[in-house]
């Protein structure tokens, strides 16, 4: 009886593992192809000869505080962490953005995304120094294993394609930039959701990101948006953006939730890949074979990350778990405790 009850909770804990593994790479193959999405409009509104890359992240940042603000002001909920924790959070993310929309004027998309990588250094320094995050060394085979999918793409990427920009050197440099900006707005948001609400979090990063987008546009873009001459495929283009970017903040926090800053990294590489299907689609382009063994080793080397994690969190605490913090109504019984409210 001891045996077969052995067994079953043998069996049952690596259903278990093999059920949150595929959940999450599903989770994370879905924010790879919403950054997949973004990143093929961005280059339509370049194409259209728009170059407002602040403006596209205005509207992205509006249409997070619209909808997550709004389901705050539903539950009447206070801040659970004080507001210049997110107005750090957003400046950062803001940056991140810029940075990175600024690039791809100077080099090329493959400089950009081979760059692009020294985002898991950083990411793997700033969650072991800040949030205490240790890596067993398959953890960091799978992470090598991803780098070289990636690059197995960009050498077929660079067989088609080939160029190289206009000013490369200040690209990269923007590139670099951008990245280390982004694996700090990553953890940065790892630690908040895995202590509080994400409801709150994604509405604070949209409302203080508006914020300091607004500031940034009225100095360094809008004398470029006056010069736009809108068209219907413009105002689809930025549409279409606002809503994938909409979409990859949304998902972003689950990911960061069930596993961390470094796996959200690893698995938006696959996001050039997607591009690729994208213009397949779109644009008729072909594709070398190694495009597709590029997306397989990312996949392997994903699935070798998440299952040899430490301190896994199961599905349920996605929405139940032990890191999640109610939320308090703004009523009568819980007004004395308001000096309480901020988190830090």
């Amino acid at each position: 009886m001891n045996l077969m009850n052995a067994i079953i909770s043998c069996w049952s804990g690596r259903s278990q593992m093999a059920l949150r593994t595929l959940y999450l790479l599903l989770l994370g193959q879905l924010v790879s192809f919403s950054l997949a999405l973004s990143s093929f409009t961005t280059a339509v509104i370049t194409d259209l000869g728009v170059d407002a890359p602040i403006t596209q992240s205005v509207l992205c940042y509006l249409s997070l505080a619209l909808v997550y603000g709004g389901i705050l002001l539903y539950r009447r909920q206070r801040l659970q962490v004080s507001w210049y924790w997110y107005l750090l959070l957003g400046f950062v993310d803001v940056q991140g953005n810029f940075l990175f929309n600024k690039a791809f004027q100077f080099t090329s998309i493959s400089s950009v995304t081979l760059l692009d990588c020294c985002a898991i250094p950083c990411a793997f320094v700033f969650t072991w120094v800040f949030l205490g995050t240790r890596y067993s060394v398959w953890q960091l085979f799978g992470a090598s294993l991803c780098v070289l999918g990636l690059g197995l793409m960009l050498l077929s990427d660079a067989e088609m394609a080939g160029g190289g920009g206009s000013r490369p050197l200040l690209g990269g440099i923007l590139v670099i930039a951008g990245a280390i900006f982004f694996a700090m707005s990553y953890v940065g948001e790892e630690f908040l959701v895995k202590k509080i609400d994400r409801v709150e979090v994604v509405c604070m990063i949209g409302v203080f990101g508006l914020l300091v987008s607004v500031v940034q546009l009225s100095t360094l873009e809008l004398k470029s948006l006056e010069s736009v001459k809108w068209s219907t495929d413009i105002i689809l283009s930025f549409v279409g953006n606002a809503a994938s970017s909409f979409m990859f903040y949304t998902l972003v926090p689950f990911v960061l939730k069930l596993s961390g800053a470094t796996m959200l990294i690893l698995s938006v590489l696959t996001s050039d890949m997607w591009a690729v299907i994208l213009r397949i689609f779109c644009d008729h382009q072909q594709v070398n074979w190694t495009y597709y063994l590029a997306f397989a080793a990312v996949l392997i080397g994903l699935i070798i990350y998440s299952t040899t994690a430490k301190d896994l969190l199961p599905i349920p605490a996605l929405e139940n778990g032990n890191y999640d913090v109610q939320y308090q109504r703004l009523d009568d019984e819980n007004m004395a405790s308001r000096g309480k409210e901020s988190f830090f």
